[in-house]
């Protein structure tokens, strides 16, 4: 039993305020939801929508089958009828537009006249949630709530909202009141309703993050915003650069003074950051680096999704020096694997790079609170009486990790950083046997850094005789096709990446092979996981689905493919 909403029109109509109000009430009234948006490069016009998926326990995917389309214009109608179920129901504006004669599932509302009523048409967004809300059999309290709180200290405006709400409320269900159940619900409600990007934010701030330069380029500014957001309550530092090879140098500057910092950014943004990337590797400085993966090359489309990015990342930067390529999967996963890659990256001196892409940093979903005892907190600098005097900044050590010391921390040490070749004490050097020395001392640390890449991990059945291989925000997806795979008899399993460099191998060679079929699925072009798998492993996965539209998978389109390969 589940609940599919689809809410679209024209950018600026206000879509995004429909699903945050609509998705926070019912997060609070105990559902299970995902919210996924799809919108245009543009501030008006075009055609943006936007579906919620309401379903019991938690929904990884979105489907195409729609149960409530709330059409903003008549566009919306027409573009997404195919998808209406013969239930549902459509709720419009007569005033703006009409449905066909034979179309009998109409719910007319007069959104623009109803808040033109209640204080202004600006509120019409309003109208539509109440509209909303009767359909589903909920009464307008928890959103009222919601409406005080997100209006608190605007005097009168919350209580125009709610005279808009009750008015689209007792206008819908004139035609259609309780039309659709909701699924089985959690009554405590206690559950977040959060999107990638501040998942992400929280997670830096909560890793103790204190630093962040970045130049705003979609999807990663969600990241910088929520970050902004905090900035008065917490000791954090947010800058906007004038652009991305400042922002990386900034960053790289807090870290070397001993700040935890962060960039974030996206493909043609990072493109920018690369010389920045190979400064970090020859002066060993930590720093994490989000990567927001949109479609390129050049400006792409900005606001579509693409998982191209992953060879760019893993061979950023010229010359050869360690670094780890983490990336997001499930909001419940990132919080806690972003919070690793700033561990990895003080720990090892390194770049850590942290993938995620417009369809995770822009999809909701309501997810159990996080556990904050579950983070760590370790900075590795070198103490008084633990390191080995004199201090050399590059002191060559069996694991390849020199003591990190800062600026001005030991009385009559010197911390000397150069971004020529050095020496142990951080001289410049032009000979060959200090530098053959200084690579192989940075390179060690692939070693250990390799172990700290956790396996990917496997979802279906135990013994699965068709494998599903994938990476990053694919994960729910991939779990909706695992499991409608193993209701038409296929034994199905799969295996997920989020740690990708150095790449983890063990289960991954021991599932292939066990497997009769195996397939990999990316949003990109060339099959970039496959390859690097084929270049570090010698194994090949024998099939194939890749999608590079801009858009997400379906569960719906993996099956198919599956299916017609049999």
């Amino acid at each position: 039993m589940e609940v599919n909403i689809l809410v679209g029109g024209a950018a600026g109509q206000g879509m995004e305020t429909i699903m945050n109000l609509l998705g926070k009430s019912l997060v609070r009234e105990g559902c299970g939801l995902i919210y996924t948006k799809d919108y245009m490069s543009r501030v008006r016009g075009g055609h943006n929508f936007s579906r919620l998926r309401i379903a019991s326990g938690k929904p990884w995917a979105i489907v195409e089958s729609i149960d409530i389309m709330v059409a903003l214009n008549e566009e919306t109608y027409y573009h997404h009828r195919d998808n209406l179920a013969p239930s549902g129901r459509v709720i419009f504006d007569p005033r703006s537009f009409s449905l066909p004669e034979d179309e009998n599932r109409g719910v007319p509302v007069e959104l623009q006249k109803l808040a033109e009523e209640a204080g202004g048409k600006v509120m019409a967004n309003t109208v539509a949630v109440g509209a909303l809300l009767v359909l589903m059999g909920l009464q307008t309290s928890t959103v009222e709530d919601l409406l005080h709180d997100t209006f608190a200290g605007k005097e009168g405006v919350a209580e125009k909202n709610i005279v808009a709400l009750k008015a689209g409320f007792d206008a819908a269900a004139q035609f259609c009141s309780a039309c659709f159940d909701l699924p089985p619900r959690n009554e405590d409600g206690n559950k977040l309703f959060i999107d990638g990007n501040q998942v992400l934010g929280m997670a830096a701030l909560a890793s103790g993050c204190r630093f962040l330069s970045a130049y705003p380029m979609t999807p990663s500014t969600g990241v910088m915003n929520y970050l902004a957001g905090k900035s008065k309550d917490y000791p954090l530092v947010v800058e906007q650069a004038e652009d991305e090879i400042a922002a990386i140098n900034m960053a790289l500057g807090a870290s070397y003074t001993g700040i935890r910092a962060l960039t974030c950014t996206s493909g043609g943004g990072f493109s920018l950051m690369v010389e920045g990337v190979s400064l970090a590797g020859m002066t060993e400085i930590p720093l994490v680096i989000i990567v927001a993966m949109r479609p390129g090359p050049a400006t792409g489309l900005p606001t579509r999704t693409e998982q191209a990015d992953l060879e760019f990342v893993i061979h950023s930067g010229h010359g050869e020096f360690p670094r780890a390529v983490l990336s997001a999967t499930s909001h419940e996963d990132a919080f806690y694997r972003l919070n690793k890659a700033f561990e990895l990256a003080d720990r090892y001196q390194t770049p850590v790079f942290f993938l995620s892409d417009q369809n995770f940093a822009d999809t909701h979903r309501s997810v159990e609170p996080f556990d904050f005892d579950r983070l760590s907190y370790n900075r590795f600098i070198a103490e008084e009486n633990g390191y080995e005097k004199p201090y050399k900044r590059y002191r060559n050590t069996e694991s390849g990790i020199s003591p990190r010391a800062l600026p001005g921390q030991f009385e009559g040490e010197v911390v000397l950083v150069d971004s020529d070749e050095h020496d142990e004490n951080g001289n410049i050097i032009e000979d060959a046997s200090t530098r053959r020395l200084m690579v192989e001392k940075r390179m060690r640390k692939l070693a250990s850094l390799a172990e700290e890449m956790d396996e990917p991990d496997f979802y279906g059945d135990p013994h699965p005789e068709l494998l599903l291989i994938g990476w990053g925000s694919t994960y729910g997806v991939l779990r909706e096709a695992v499991d409608a795979l193993i209701t038409l008899g296929t034994k199905t399993g799969m295996l997920h990446f989020s740690d990708l460099w150095p790449l983890p191998q063990k289960r991954l060679k021991n599932l292939l092979a066990e497997v009769e079929r195996s397939y990999c699925l990316e949003n990109n072009a060339g099959g970039q996981l496959a390859a690097l798998i084929r270049r570090e492993t010698g194994l090949s996965i024998k099939g194939s689905i890749i999608k590079y539209d801009g858009r997400p998978f379906l569960a719906r389109e993996i099956v198919e493919e599956v299916k017609n390969d049999l």
